[in-house]
Protein backbone atom coordinates (compact mmCIF):
# COMPACT_ATOMS: atom_id res chain seq x y z
CA UNK A 1 0.00 0.00 0.00
CA UNK A 2 0.71 4.04 -0.57
CA UNK A 3 0.85 6.23 2.19
CA UNK A 4 1.71 9.35 2.45
CA UNK A 5 2.97 11.11 5.55
CA UNK A 6 2.78 15.62 5.13
CA UNK A 7 3.96 18.02 7.93
CA UNK A 8 1.86 20.96 7.60
CA UNK A 9 3.28 24.68 7.28
CA UNK A 10 3.13 27.36 9.85
CA UNK A 11 3.62 31.12 9.98
CA UNK A 12 7.30 31.95 11.69
CA UNK A 13 7.84 34.51 13.95
CA UNK A 14 8.38 37.57 12.15
CA UNK A 15 11.33 38.64 14.38
CA UNK A 16 13.27 34.99 13.95
CA UNK A 17 15.40 34.56 10.74
CA UNK A 18 13.35 32.04 9.02
CA UNK A 19 15.23 28.77 9.12
CA UNK A 20 13.89 25.14 9.12
CA UNK A 21 14.82 22.18 10.83
CA UNK A 22 14.87 18.44 10.26
CA UNK A 23 10.80 17.65 11.80
CA UNK A 24 11.50 14.93 14.40
CA UNK A 25 7.38 13.75 14.87
CA UNK A 26 7.78 12.31 11.54
CA UNK A 27 11.06 10.68 11.65
CA UNK A 28 9.93 9.48 15.13
CA UNK A 29 6.45 8.03 13.64
CA UNK A 30 7.96 6.72 10.18
CA UNK A 31 10.20 4.04 12.51
CA UNK A 32 7.27 2.82 13.43
CA UNK A 33 5.19 2.02 10.08
CA UNK A 34 5.74 -1.67 8.84
CA UNK A 35 8.54 -1.97 6.22
CA UNK A 36 6.33 -3.54 3.86
CA UNK A 37 4.16 0.25 3.54
CA UNK A 38 5.35 2.30 0.61
CA UNK A 39 6.25 5.60 2.59
CA UNK A 40 6.88 8.91 1.33
CA UNK A 41 6.75 11.99 3.10
CA UNK A 42 6.26 15.88 2.42
CA UNK A 43 7.30 18.86 4.39
CA UNK A 44 4.73 21.31 3.47
CA UNK A 45 7.07 24.09 4.94
CA UNK A 46 9.83 23.19 2.10
CA UNK A 47 8.34 21.27 -0.89
CA UNK A 48 5.00 21.43 -2.52
CA UNK A 49 1.91 18.58 -1.48
CA UNK A 50 1.06 16.75 -4.46
CA UNK A 51 -2.36 17.72 -4.57
CA UNK A 52 -3.25 14.86 -7.05
CA UNK A 53 -1.29 12.28 -4.83
CA UNK A 54 -3.03 8.65 -5.39
CA UNK A 55 -2.01 7.05 -2.29
CA UNK A 56 -4.21 4.48 -0.29
CA UNK A 57 -3.75 6.59 2.50
CA UNK A 58 -3.12 9.95 3.85
CA UNK A 59 -1.05 10.75 7.51
CA UNK A 60 -0.96 14.16 8.75
CA UNK A 61 2.00 14.81 11.57
CA UNK A 62 0.87 17.80 13.11
CA UNK A 63 2.98 19.19 15.96
CA UNK A 64 2.18 22.53 17.02
CA UNK A 65 -1.43 24.23 17.49
CA UNK A 66 -1.08 26.83 14.37
CA UNK A 67 -0.22 24.10 11.89
CA UNK A 68 -4.12 22.81 12.65
CA UNK A 69 -5.58 25.49 9.57
CA UNK A 70 -3.53 24.13 7.26
CA UNK A 71 -3.40 20.36 8.27
CA UNK A 72 -7.21 20.82 7.87
CA UNK A 73 -6.98 22.23 4.40
CA UNK A 74 -5.24 19.45 3.24
CA UNK A 75 -7.21 16.52 5.07
CA UNK A 76 -10.33 18.06 3.50
CA UNK A 77 -9.12 18.16 -0.15
CA UNK A 78 -7.50 14.24 0.38
CA UNK A 79 -11.19 13.19 1.96
CA UNK A 80 -13.15 15.04 -1.06
CA UNK A 81 -10.81 12.65 -3.27
CA UNK A 82 -11.86 9.93 -1.61
CA UNK A 83 -8.46 9.24 -0.02
CA UNK A 84 -8.85 8.08 3.90
CA UNK A 85 -6.66 10.51 6.23
CA UNK A 86 -5.62 9.83 9.31
CA UNK A 87 -3.70 12.24 12.20
CA UNK A 88 -1.47 11.93 14.60
CA UNK A 89 1.09 13.96 16.39
CA UNK A 90 0.97 16.49 19.47
CA UNK A 91 -1.50 18.91 18.19
CA UNK A 92 -3.92 16.18 17.03
CA UNK A 93 -3.56 15.01 20.83
CA UNK A 94 -4.22 18.27 22.35
CA UNK A 95 -7.28 19.35 19.67
CA UNK A 96 -8.41 15.71 19.20
CA UNK A 97 -12.46 16.34 19.02
CA UNK A 98 -11.80 19.13 16.63
CA UNK A 99 -9.50 16.66 14.72
CA UNK A 100 -11.86 13.86 14.19
CA UNK A 101 -14.17 16.21 12.11
CA UNK A 102 -11.54 16.65 9.70
CA UNK A 103 -9.90 12.55 9.47
CA UNK A 104 -11.15 9.54 8.47
CA UNK A 105 -8.93 8.32 12.06
CA UNK A 106 -7.17 9.66 14.38
CA UNK A 107 -3.77 8.56 16.46
CA UNK A 108 -3.46 9.33 19.89
CA UNK A 109 -0.35 8.96 21.93
CA UNK A 110 2.84 7.03 21.35
CA UNK A 111 2.74 4.80 18.25
CA UNK A 112 5.78 2.02 19.44
CA UNK A 113 4.56 -1.29 19.10
CA UNK A 114 1.16 0.04 18.06
CA UNK A 115 0.97 0.94 14.69
CA UNK A 116 1.19 -2.02 12.74
CA UNK A 117 -2.21 -2.75 14.36
CA UNK A 118 -3.51 0.22 12.43
CA UNK A 119 -2.07 -0.98 9.39
CA UNK A 120 -3.89 -4.31 9.66
CA UNK A 121 -7.07 -2.67 10.33
CA UNK A 122 -6.93 -0.44 7.04
CA UNK A 123 -5.78 -3.04 4.83
CA UNK A 124 -8.92 -5.27 6.20
CA UNK A 125 -11.23 -2.71 5.81
CA UNK A 126 -11.65 -2.31 9.51
CA UNK A 127 -9.88 1.58 10.05
CA UNK A 128 -11.19 2.36 13.50
CA UNK A 129 -12.48 5.94 13.83
CA UNK A 130 -9.69 6.14 17.14
CA UNK A 131 -7.02 4.73 18.68
CA UNK A 132 -6.53 5.96 21.50
CA UNK A 133 -2.78 5.50 23.82
CA UNK A 134 -2.62 8.73 24.93
CA UNK A 135 -2.03 7.70 28.72
CA UNK A 136 -0.93 4.33 27.74
CA UNK A 137 2.96 4.66 27.03
CA UNK A 138 5.03 1.74 25.70
CA UNK A 139 8.16 0.31 27.54
CA UNK A 140 10.72 2.60 26.61
CA UNK A 141 12.58 -0.30 25.30
CA UNK A 142 10.75 -0.29 22.07
CA UNK A 143 11.73 3.11 21.10
CA UNK A 144 14.60 2.48 18.37
CA UNK A 145 16.28 4.78 16.15
CA UNK A 146 14.31 7.54 13.88
CA UNK A 147 13.80 7.00 10.44
CA UNK A 148 15.69 9.59 9.50
CA UNK A 149 15.93 8.65 5.14
CA UNK A 150 12.67 9.36 4.56
CA UNK A 151 14.05 13.51 4.65
CA UNK A 152 14.85 15.47 1.49
CA UNK A 153 17.86 16.04 3.29
CA UNK A 154 19.54 19.05 0.95
CA UNK A 155 16.74 20.66 1.75
CA UNK A 156 17.49 21.34 5.52
CA UNK A 157 20.11 23.98 5.35
CA UNK A 158 20.47 27.68 5.74
CA UNK A 159 23.00 29.73 3.71
CA UNK A 160 25.09 26.72 3.08
CA UNK A 161 24.81 25.61 6.88
CA UNK A 162 23.24 22.25 7.58
CA UNK A 163 20.83 22.44 10.20
CA UNK A 164 20.92 20.29 13.08
CA UNK A 165 19.70 16.52 12.98
CA UNK A 166 16.97 16.37 16.35
CA UNK A 167 17.25 13.04 18.77
CA UNK A 168 15.71 12.09 21.88
CA UNK A 169 16.91 10.43 24.89
CA UNK A 170 14.06 10.39 27.25
CA UNK A 171 9.90 10.70 27.19
CA UNK A 172 8.18 12.16 29.98
CA UNK A 173 8.61 14.98 32.27
CA UNK A 174 8.43 15.45 35.78
CA UNK A 175 7.65 19.06 36.07
CA UNK A 176 4.25 20.09 35.32
CA UNK A 177 5.06 23.94 34.61
CA UNK A 178 1.88 25.92 34.06
CA UNK A 179 2.24 26.95 30.28
CA UNK A 180 3.39 23.14 29.27
CA UNK A 181 1.74 20.24 27.87
CA UNK A 182 4.37 17.61 28.39
CA UNK A 183 2.74 16.26 31.21
CA UNK A 184 -0.67 15.81 29.42
CA UNK A 185 0.85 13.98 26.83
CA UNK A 186 3.95 12.57 27.66
CA UNK A 187 3.64 11.55 31.47
CA UNK A 188 4.88 12.90 34.80
CA UNK A 189 6.77 10.41 35.06
CA UNK A 190 10.62 10.36 33.71
CA UNK A 191 10.99 7.18 31.23
CA UNK A 192 14.86 7.61 30.08
CA UNK A 193 16.14 5.70 27.19
CA UNK A 194 18.64 3.40 27.18
CA UNK A 195 22.19 5.15 26.89
CA UNK A 196 23.21 2.39 24.97
CA UNK A 197 20.63 2.94 22.39
CA UNK A 198 20.75 6.47 22.65
CA UNK A 199 24.35 6.19 21.60
CA UNK A 200 24.15 4.06 18.94
CA UNK A 201 21.49 6.39 17.22
CA UNK A 202 23.84 9.72 17.68
CA UNK A 203 26.51 7.36 16.29
CA UNK A 204 24.95 6.54 13.37
CA UNK A 205 23.54 10.19 12.41
CA UNK A 206 25.74 11.60 9.83
CA UNK A 207 25.55 15.04 10.32
CA UNK A 208 28.17 16.53 13.47
CA UNK A 209 25.42 18.65 14.97
CA UNK A 210 22.64 17.48 17.06
CA UNK A 211 19.87 19.12 18.68
CA UNK A 212 18.39 17.31 22.03
CA UNK A 213 14.67 17.59 21.86
CA UNK A 214 14.09 16.05 25.47
CA UNK A 215 11.80 18.53 27.35
CA UNK A 216 14.08 18.96 30.05
CA UNK A 217 17.73 17.31 30.68
CA UNK A 218 17.20 18.20 34.18
CA UNK A 219 15.30 15.52 35.70
CA UNK A 220 17.88 12.20 36.74
CA UNK A 221 21.28 13.52 37.85
CA UNK A 222 23.34 10.25 37.41
CA UNK A 223 21.32 9.42 34.45
CA UNK A 224 22.86 12.51 32.46
CA UNK A 225 25.95 11.70 34.41
CA UNK A 226 26.24 8.54 32.42
CA UNK A 227 24.70 9.91 29.17
CA UNK A 228 27.36 12.79 29.45
CA UNK A 229 29.98 10.66 29.99
CA UNK A 230 29.24 8.28 27.43
CA UNK A 231 28.48 10.96 24.14
CA UNK A 232 32.10 12.16 24.78
CA UNK A 233 33.76 9.88 22.19
CA UNK A 234 31.30 11.08 19.68
CA UNK A 235 33.02 14.09 19.20
CA UNK A 236 29.03 15.81 18.48
CA UNK A 237 28.23 19.24 18.60
CA UNK A 238 24.50 19.61 20.19
CA UNK A 239 22.20 22.27 21.59
CA UNK A 240 19.34 21.05 24.37
CA UNK A 241 16.71 22.76 26.36
CA UNK A 242 17.75 23.12 29.89
CA UNK A 243 20.40 21.26 31.43
CA UNK A 244 20.45 20.29 35.52
CA UNK A 245 22.05 23.35 37.27
CA UNK A 246 25.05 20.99 38.58
CA UNK A 247 28.45 21.89 38.25
CA UNK A 248 29.75 18.27 37.77
CA UNK A 249 26.53 17.79 35.11
CA UNK A 250 27.54 20.79 33.54
CA UNK A 251 31.14 20.15 32.73
CA UNK A 252 30.29 16.72 31.28
CA UNK A 253 27.75 18.30 29.49
CA UNK A 254 30.68 20.68 27.93
CA UNK A 255 33.17 18.18 27.59
CA UNK A 256 30.57 15.94 25.48
CA UNK A 257 29.87 18.60 23.02
CA UNK A 258 27.10 20.93 24.50
CA UNK A 259 27.12 23.65 22.05
CA UNK A 260 24.13 26.27 23.41
CA UNK A 261 21.22 25.55 25.63
CA UNK A 262 17.94 26.67 25.85
CA UNK A 263 17.23 28.43 29.02
CA UNK A 264 13.88 29.18 30.87
CA UNK A 265 13.99 32.73 32.24
CA UNK A 266 11.11 32.78 34.80
CA UNK A 267 12.94 35.59 36.97
CA UNK A 268 16.05 38.61 37.45
CA UNK A 269 17.03 36.66 40.51
CA UNK A 270 20.54 36.15 41.59
CA UNK A 271 20.04 32.26 40.72
CA UNK A 272 18.79 32.52 36.92
CA UNK A 273 22.34 34.83 36.65
CA UNK A 274 24.12 31.91 38.25
CA UNK A 275 22.86 29.51 35.97
CA UNK A 276 23.60 31.11 32.76
CA UNK A 277 27.35 32.26 34.53
CA UNK A 278 27.92 28.82 35.16
CA UNK A 279 27.16 27.52 31.45
CA UNK A 280 29.08 30.33 29.99
CA UNK A 281 32.05 29.39 32.07
CA UNK A 282 32.43 26.21 30.67
CA UNK A 283 31.95 27.70 27.23
CA UNK A 284 28.43 26.61 26.53
CA UNK A 285 26.37 29.47 25.34
CA UNK A 286 22.79 30.67 26.15
CA UNK A 287 19.73 31.50 24.77
CA UNK A 288 17.02 32.60 27.53
CA UNK A 289 13.64 31.58 26.18
CA UNK A 290 11.00 34.78 28.21
CA UNK A 291 7.53 34.56 28.46
CA UNK A 292 6.13 37.47 28.58
CA UNK A 293 2.94 38.56 30.16
CA UNK A 294 2.35 36.50 33.14
CA UNK A 295 0.33 37.37 35.37
CA UNK A 296 3.07 39.18 37.84
CA UNK A 297 4.44 41.07 35.04
CA UNK A 298 3.57 45.03 34.64
CA UNK A 299 5.23 47.33 31.94
CA UNK A 300 7.96 48.38 34.31
CA UNK A 301 8.85 44.50 34.91
CA UNK A 302 9.04 43.74 31.58
CA UNK A 303 11.23 46.61 30.80
CA UNK A 304 13.37 46.03 34.19
CA UNK A 305 13.43 42.17 32.86
CA UNK A 306 14.98 43.41 29.27
CA UNK A 307 17.58 45.65 31.13
CA UNK A 308 18.51 42.34 33.15
CA UNK A 309 18.63 40.12 29.76
CA UNK A 310 20.76 42.87 28.82
CA UNK A 311 23.12 43.10 32.02
CA UNK A 312 24.05 39.43 32.32
CA UNK A 313 25.24 39.36 28.69
CA UNK A 314 23.24 36.75 27.56
CA UNK A 315 24.16 35.08 23.94
CA UNK A 316 20.63 34.91 22.26
CA UNK A 317 16.99 35.78 23.69
CA UNK A 318 13.63 34.47 22.54
CA UNK A 319 10.37 36.50 23.46
CA UNK A 320 7.30 34.91 23.42
CA UNK A 321 3.54 35.45 24.26
CA UNK A 322 2.18 33.98 27.02
CA UNK A 323 -0.32 31.36 25.38
CA UNK A 324 -2.91 29.16 26.54
CA UNK A 325 -2.10 25.74 24.36
CA UNK A 326 -4.95 23.05 25.09
CA UNK A 327 -4.72 20.58 28.14
CA UNK A 328 -1.87 22.86 30.01
CA UNK A 329 -2.59 24.47 33.80
CA UNK A 330 -2.31 27.43 32.08
CA UNK A 331 -5.09 27.05 29.88
CA UNK A 332 -7.78 25.75 32.73
CA UNK A 333 -7.17 28.47 34.50
CA UNK A 334 -7.64 31.37 31.70
CA UNK A 335 -10.66 29.45 30.55
CA UNK A 336 -11.92 29.60 34.42
CA UNK A 337 -10.85 32.83 34.50
CA UNK A 338 -12.90 33.61 31.32
CA UNK A 339 -9.53 35.46 29.76
CA UNK A 340 -9.05 33.36 27.01
CA UNK A 341 -9.96 35.80 23.73
CA UNK A 342 -10.40 33.49 20.67
CA UNK A 343 -9.49 29.68 19.49
CA UNK A 344 -8.15 31.11 16.20
CA UNK A 345 -5.34 28.85 16.41
CA UNK A 346 -3.99 30.32 13.61
CA UNK A 347 -3.24 32.77 16.02
CA UNK A 348 -1.70 30.73 18.64
CA UNK A 349 2.02 31.31 17.65
CA UNK A 350 3.30 32.59 20.63
CA UNK A 351 3.89 35.94 18.41
CA UNK A 352 0.29 37.29 19.33
CA UNK A 353 -1.85 37.98 22.65
CA UNK A 354 -4.67 35.79 22.42
CA UNK A 355 -6.10 35.96 26.45
CA UNK A 356 -6.38 39.03 28.47
CA UNK A 357 -3.80 39.67 30.60
CA UNK A 358 -3.75 40.79 34.03
CA UNK A 359 -1.80 43.70 34.43
CA UNK A 360 -2.32 45.38 31.28
CA UNK A 361 -4.23 45.46 27.41
CA UNK A 362 -3.66 42.99 24.93
CA UNK A 363 -2.29 46.24 22.61
CA UNK A 364 0.04 47.10 25.46
CA UNK A 365 1.36 43.18 25.51
CA UNK A 366 2.34 43.31 22.44
CA UNK A 367 3.70 46.64 22.04
CA UNK A 368 5.87 45.19 24.71
CA UNK A 369 6.56 41.91 22.86
CA UNK A 370 8.15 44.11 20.05
CA UNK A 371 9.54 46.48 22.63
CA UNK A 372 12.03 43.32 24.18
CA UNK A 373 12.81 42.06 20.67
CA UNK A 374 13.86 45.86 19.43
CA UNK A 375 15.96 46.58 22.55
CA UNK A 376 17.54 43.45 23.36
CA UNK A 377 18.98 43.10 19.73
CA UNK A 378 19.54 47.35 19.11
CA UNK A 379 22.73 46.22 18.98
CA UNK A 380 22.83 43.68 16.11
CA UNK A 381 20.22 41.28 15.13
CA UNK A 382 19.05 37.98 16.03
CA UNK A 383 21.26 36.28 13.02
CA UNK A 384 24.68 38.68 14.04
CA UNK A 385 24.58 37.19 17.51
CA UNK A 386 23.61 33.34 16.66
CA UNK A 387 26.19 33.81 14.17
CA UNK A 388 28.63 35.14 17.27
CA UNK A 389 27.43 31.55 18.85
CA UNK A 390 28.25 29.47 15.28
CA UNK A 391 32.02 31.39 14.92
CA UNK A 392 32.68 29.39 18.16
CA UNK A 393 31.26 25.88 17.39
CA UNK A 394 33.28 26.30 13.86
CA UNK A 395 36.19 26.85 16.03
CA UNK A 396 35.93 23.73 18.55
CA UNK A 397 35.08 21.62 14.87
CA UNK A 398 38.04 22.65 13.50
CA UNK A 399 39.89 22.19 16.81
CA UNK A 400 38.91 18.38 17.16
CA UNK A 401 38.97 17.75 13.54
CA UNK A 402 35.34 16.89 13.22
CA UNK A 403 34.66 20.06 11.33
CA UNK A 404 32.72 19.00 7.63
CA UNK A 405 32.04 21.85 5.21
CA UNK A 406 29.04 22.01 3.72
CA UNK A 407 28.43 22.02 -0.27
CA UNK A 408 25.74 24.27 -1.49
CA UNK A 409 25.81 22.68 -5.09
CA UNK A 410 23.94 19.63 -3.44
CA UNK A 411 20.86 22.11 -2.82
CA UNK A 412 21.33 24.81 -5.81
CA UNK A 413 18.08 23.73 -7.19
CA UNK A 414 15.83 24.22 -4.40
CA UNK A 415 13.54 26.84 -4.33
CA UNK A 416 11.30 27.89 -1.69
CA UNK A 417 7.35 27.32 -2.71
CA UNK A 418 4.55 29.44 -1.35
CA UNK A 419 1.42 27.41 -2.73
CA UNK A 420 -2.18 28.24 -1.73
CA UNK A 421 -4.32 26.08 0.34
CA UNK A 422 -6.22 23.57 -1.35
Amino acid sequence: MKMRLIYPRWPKLKQQTEFHLPPHGPVVFSATVPEEVDLKFTDDNLEEVDLNEKADLIALSVMLTCQLPRAFAIADHFREQGIPVLFGGIATMLHAEEVKEHADSIFLGEAEGRFGKVIEDFQAGQLKPIYDYLHNHPDIELVGPARREILNRELYNYRGVQMLDLVHASRGCKFNCFPCSTAYLGGRQFRPRPVAKVIAEMEAIPNNRLFIVDNSLAQDRDWLIELFTAMKPLKKKWVSHPILDDEEVVRLAAEAGCWYVYQAIIDTSPVIAGRIKRLQEHGIGVEGTILLGTDDQDEEYIKRLVDFLMGISLDVAEFTILTPFPHTPLRKQLVKEKRVLHNNWIDYTTDKVVYQPKQMTPAKLEELFHYAWDTFYADGGYQIKMGALFKKIIAREMADGTYKRYDPKKSRNFKPHHTANP
